[in-house]
């Protein structure tokens, strides 16, 4: 499925959201499919449990993915502006980040706002 970086800085349980959420986003994983069981995906991994457990939760958290009890975890299906807010301002922040890095290479407002409407496009390209 992924890989874990156990030299990253970052905790092993943020790999595993960070690469579910990447799968789910390239549409590897897709709407109302079945995620691993948390005992199957941290055999996979070979991590705790309960690092898989509270991977999970954030997904769900984050309407990433939904439970049903006694059934499993699966891929939510997209709903337009059903986002999470706290999620919004974290994307917000990362954009404006990376806006801040591109003015700091020298990247002019109207060369960003060319890669803006480019990747926008490839992604209305893609729907």
């Amino acid at each position: 499925m992924f890989q874990l970086d156990l030299k990253s800085r970052k905790t092993i349980y943020e790999q595993v959201v960070d690469n579910l959420k990447e799968l789910m986003i390239a549409e590897i994983l897709k709407p109302e499919e079945k995620l691993p069981s948390v005992r199957d995906l941290s055999k996979m991994l070979t991590v705790n449990p309960n690092t898989i457990q509270k991977a999970y939760r954030e997904l769900e958290y984050q309407g990433y993915v939904y439970t049903v009890t006694g059934l499993g975890t699966f891929v939510a299906v997209p709903k337009e502006n059903a986002i999470n807010p706290a999620l919004l301002e974290e994307i917000k922040s990362r954009i404006r980040n990376d806006i801040r890095e591109l003015y700091f290479l020298g990247i002019s407002y109207e060369e960003t706002q060319k890669i803006l409407n480019q990747l926008l496009e490839e992604r209305s390209d893609k729907k």
